[in-house]
């Protein structure tokens, strides 16, 4: 009977977060700003070479894996916090109900899931239309490959700014986002820029030791390493990448670690959210 009412729970969450995130301005702004970078890259993709016309889905897809990189974890993490802090009032009124908490923001994590996903898919699936018309399917698993790495890096990034959230309320809203953009900030750009600095400094061994652990401890690295190994084997791969690649020992050795790693990312992050918001004085 326990199982049946969490069960009720997250299903009710989910369908009503989602239906205000499918409704929010900022969500449908977010599937139309995409689809558009989408077709930006797939259209000026020849400019530096001189060329012109729109790029097939194999080179649109290596275009776009830095896009996603950054803008993906950048939006799941700012609307989930604003999204997830409850304001106190409906905070009181909500758990004051006999629901669990943890089922409250799993479902509510799970709604907000479906609607970036289906923003996603739609501005992925517009982009891909205009492609197929002007340069036919050559290189279309590449560019799906990009798109579910799009997927996993929102369940990431939603799972930390559900951490972020749990507890936060009222004015704390504020002080949350800032963390969200910190993370952000240090997981897209300071902690690679960090690994490759100190590497320089070490001896060969202890440098590809310390550029594959920043690969597997970075989510958007493993989400950027996983998808170039998919989209062009290794020859866009850089050291950090090279150096998982050496360690286990071939390719699928690689998605084995990067699978597991971006797994605990999605689950520590979800239930340390439970485990707060369940022992937080909500009155």
């Amino acid at each position: 009977m326990a199982g049946n009412g969490l069960l009720r729970t997250l299903r009710l969450c989910a369908r009503q977060e989602m239906m205000l995130a499918v409704r929010s301005r900022w969500t449908q702004l977010f599937a139309i700003v995409f689809g558009g970078l989408a077709l930006a890259v797939a259209s000026s993709g020849y400019v530096l070479s001189g060329g012109s016309g729109m790029q097939d889905f194999a080179r649109t897809a290596a275009s776009l894996v830095q896009v996603v990189l950054l803008i993906v974890p950048l939006t799941a993490l700012v609307m989930g916090v604003l999204a997830l802090t409850p304001d106190k009032g409906s905070a009181e009124l909500v758990f004051a109900q006999p629901v669990a908490r943890g089922g409250v923001l799993l479902g509510s994590l799970l709604g907000l899931f479906e609607a970036l996903v289906a923003a996603q898919t739609l501005g992925f699936a517009a982009a891909g239309l205009v492609i197929f018309a002007r340069a036919g399917n050559e290189g279309l698993p590449g560019f799906v490959t990009v798109w579910i790495g799009s997927v996993i890096l929102t369940a990431v990034f939603l799972a930390l700014a559900a951490l972020i959230a749990a507890g936060q309320f009222g004015r704390r809203r504020t002080r949350a986002l800032a963390t969200a953009l910190v993370v952000w900030f240090a997981l897209a750009l300071l902690v690679d820029i960090v690994a490759l600095g100190a590497a320089s400094m070490l001896r060969s061994g202890h440098a590809s030791r310390l550029l594959m652990t920043s690969v597997l401890l970075n989510p958007i690295s493993a989400v950027r390493t996983g998808a170039l190994l998919a989209i062009e084997g290794t020859a866009a791969f850089g050291a950090a990448s090279l150096a998982l690649l050496r360690f286990t020992n071939g390719a699928a050795g690689a998605f084995i670690a990067i699978a597991a790693s971006l797994l605990l990312w999605i689950a520590v992050p979800a239930a340390l959210a439970v485990r707060r918001l369940s022992r937080m004085d909500i009155a």
